[in-house]
């Protein structure tokens, strides 16, 4: 075999080949048994085309344009086992042909990655030729490559390329295309993904995220975990789109067990939200049997979580205790019900092995927005101040509210709209400073409570003393929250001026 190929023209377009093998030459025919030849515009330096459907013999004859060929298949041996490589779709006028792994069409690949294994193969180019009729290949690694390429195009062609040791220059490796005992080297940037196993062709994608044009909404996610003797369940809040002023917190949802609380929306969304487009460190297991579940401790899972969804779907997540990994740090098994793959995710990114109510939920204790509410009622000791609020002229449209637009009555008699907004503001100054809702419902006589109507539905909300700082918030006869006692005592100070011409107190220490 010749070194060099006669009359070359010129290299046009990319010889690295991508998207269904095609890579064009301007070309004319050489002697039997040259090698095609390119030479790299702007450089001396010549690139044996190595890998081509060889029933291809003749360029176009109008534009000097040789075409590789496409692939059909690819099968691939290296030390972590075999690939094989089939045609997805075939290529058009439009679109170059894709690809998959034959026996993983059930799991997510990424289909991009696996083309490389067909696309970088054909019209392989050399970075050099080493050595013509080779007599000992073994000093290249080529005796017994590390990998074989079985190459297949849809002309029946056939090639085996074998990939042997890395060269000095520790940017190319020595490859040779089986019969021809000429030894080449080529860029390792081509040939790196021939040395990769299953996993690294996979989506490391637990759950895929549906498309933003049918995303549906998240109902209720339940989460059952062996280190919790209840379940936490946060559900999707009931708002009226009509209605402007809801008030309560941004967040979507509400935690409803093991106590109603609205959730924080910065540390929540991540909880709701998390399983779609759930993404993992690592593949532990593909088809995974039952051996694979059971060593992975996912058949008697340690955290269960289930996503229900509008359109009908539930989703459920099984994972396991959290463990450390010596390359991703604290992580947990993770596989959906009834899947065939095992994932490595970081429990930073599945939160639900390790979240607690107090991680997500708000410690805001009233959230109403104040001209919602219709009925309030103040309580300290023998002191009542009962408010009812009313629209002036509900049939006015307004884009927002103010004192003015409202009539507010105390103990049955008319009182200025601006000095019950102020102590409305006042109530919901504070927030809790921590839950308490393993609590027990004290039976004692509390120090105050509001109770109020907003939207329809009425909550009562009670502050009992807890401590010489604290005090602890009832809603509705539970045990949720502890706030500072010197807020409640400012409550009951301030529930006492409301007839008064004082200022209301809106600091307490």
């Amino acid at each position: 075999m010749k070194k060099t190929a006669k009359s070359i023209i010129a290299l046009v377009g990319v010889l690295a080949v991508m998207g269904g093998g095609v890579a064009y030459l301007l070309y004319t025919q050489p002697e039997k048994d040259d090698p095609v030849v390119a030479q790299m515009p702007g450089s001396d330096k010549k690139e044996v085309i190595i890998i081509k459907d060889k029933t291809i013999t003749e360029a176009d004859p109008e534009t000097g344009i040789m075409d590789t060929g496409v692939i059909k298949t690819v099968d691939v041996k290296n030390e972590h086992g075999e690939l094989h490589v089939v045609q997805l779709t075939g290529k058009t006028d439009d679109s170059a042909a894709t690809y998959t792994l034959k026996g993983y069409e059930d799991v997510l690949l990424n289909t991009s990655v696996v083309g490389t294994l067909a696309n970088n193969a054909n019209g392989l180019t050399s970075s050099d030729l080493i050595e013509e009729n080779c007599e000992d290949v073994s000093k290249f690694g080529l005796d017994k490559p590390e990998i074989t390429v079985d190459i297949t195009y849809e002309s029946g062609s056939k090639t085996r390329l074998l990939i042997g040791n890395e060269s000095p220059t520790g940017t190319d490796s020595y490859v040779m295309v089986d019969g021809e005992n000429t030894i080449y080297t080529v860029r390792d940037s081509a040939l790196l993904n021939y040395h990769n196993k299953l996993e690294e062709f996979m989506k490391k994608t637990v759950l895929e995220a549906p498309p933003d044009d049918n995303y549906p909404e998240i109902k209720k996610v339940t989460i059952e975990r062996e280190d919790i003797d209840y379940d936490i369940v946060l559900e999707l809040v009931d708002k009226d789109p009509d209605n402007k002023h809801s008030g309560g917190t941004s967040a979507s949802h509400k935690m409803t067990s093991p106590i109603e609380a609205y959730l924080a929306v910065e540390r929540s969304a991540d909880v709701t939200n998390g399983m779609f487009g759930l993404s993992a460190a690592d593949i532990y297991s593909v088809h995974c049997k039952e051996a694979d579940i059971k060593e992975a401790g996912l058949d008697e899972p340690f955290c269960t979580t289930t996503m229900e969804c509008s359109d009908g779907k539930k989703y459920v997540l099984l994972m396991s205790e959290p463990f450390d990994d010596s390359e991703n740090g604290k992580c947990c098994y993770a596989m959906m019900k009834d899947g065939n793959t095992i994932f490595v995710v970081k429990t930073e990114k599945a939160k639900w092995v390790t979240v607690q109510p107090v991680d997500i939920a708000s410690k805001i204790f009233i959230a109403g927005y104040v001209w919602n509410i219709t009925e309030l009622t103040a309580t300290a000791g023998s002191t009542v101040e009962s408010f009812r609020i009313a629209r002036k002229d509900p049939e006015v449209e307004l884009d927002s509210f103010q004192s003015s637009d409202f009539v507010v009555t105390r103990n049955g008699q008319d009182f200025d709209s601006e000095r019950y907004r102020q102590f409305y503001a006042f109530l919901i100054s504070a927030s809790a400073e921590d839950f308490a809702f393993e609590e027990e419902y004290p039976s004692g006589e509390p120090m105050a409570s509001v109770e109020y109507t907003d939207s329809g539905k009425t909550t009562k909300i009670e502050f009992f003393d807890y401590s010489n700082l604290s005090a602890l918030i009832a809603v509705d006869g539970k045990s949720k929250f502890v706030v500072a006692k010197s807020y409640v005592n400012t409550l009951i100070d301030n529930i006492k001026r409301i007839p008064t011409d004082e200022d209301y107190v809106t600091t307490w220490k």
